[in-house]
């Protein structure tokens, strides 16, 4: 999940449609590589250790640390500390693709993983880009969803560089709002330059809002609801996507 720019639906769909997916019957990793740790609080995991993180993979090429298991699924967490990592890659040479080369070691424990990127275009954003094998971005109906695609499209091109098989599998308009004019518009502008994309995701804030205080899944939280709806939908939509095999079940 990559938008350099916060807000967009990073961490939310990350969790989301991660947790769809385990409960799928699938195996899957989460990697969360934002060092303010959203996905890691939202998921109830505290107390959290530097050592438990991405860093020693990425500073100190070690392998993957062990993985907490929550809520059927595996969670890489983050924590304040992984900031640290920014300086110190920059000083290593290889450290950005440290991470894709330890994905590589456990590729027969997991069906699919999603990493969590930061909102920037730092070195941990770096880090997740290239050991990703398909990009979704997030793209909020807003003005400043249109505003950060030049952005998008400047580090993609910059990705591919390095990782010239790169590519985006999946647009997703996310906040939306079928009642807004506005919302209407600049969905049809991100339909019309924006492809592959996915059916937009209804903001009904109060549930999103509310699972993520409880830190558990929607489909915990309030299963068979019109946003556990709405999150089936875009699991399907990312799995046609990326090649995973979803069997949606009945709401």
């Amino acid at each position: 999940m990559f938008n350099h720019a916060g807000g967009a639906g990073k961490t939310s769909l990350t969790l989301n449609v991660g947790h769809e997916l385990a409960t799928s019957g699938l195996r899957v990793l989460l990697i969360d590589l934002d060092p303010q740790a959203n996905l890691t609080g939202w998921l109830g995991v505290t107390g959290v250790q530097r050592d438990q993180t991405v860093y020693p993979v990425a500073v100190e090429g070690l392998p993957l640390p062990e993985p907490i298991r929550v809520y059927g699924l595996d969670l890489l967490p983050a924590q304040v500390g992984l900031a640290v990592a920014e300086g110190q890659m920059m000083g290593r040479v290889g450290a950005q693709g440290r991470l894709r080369r330890a994905l590589q070691d456990v590729t027969d424990r997991y069906d699919v993983v999603m990493i969590d990127s930061p909102p920037s275009l730092g070195q941990l954003a770096i880090l997740g880009a290239l050991a990703a094998d398909r990009m979704i971005v997030p793209v909020p109906t807003r003005q400043k969803g249109i505003d950060a695609l030049p952005g998008l499209q400047g580090a993609f091109a910059e990705y591919r560089e390095v990782r010239p098989d790169l590519t985006v599998a999946l647009y997703v308009p996310t906040l939306y709002d079928a009642r807004r004019l506005h919302d209407r518009e600049v969905l049809a502008d991100l339909e019309q330059h924006l492809s592959p994309i996915a059916t937009p995701v209804p903001q009904r804030e109060a549930v999103w809002l509310d699972s993520t205080a409880q830190g558990a899944p929607v489909g915990v939280y309030a299963p068979g609801s019109p946003v556990h709806s709405d999150i089936k939908t875009l699991t399907a939509d990312v799995a046609r996507a990326v090649g995973l095999t979803y069997a949606r079940s009945p709401i």
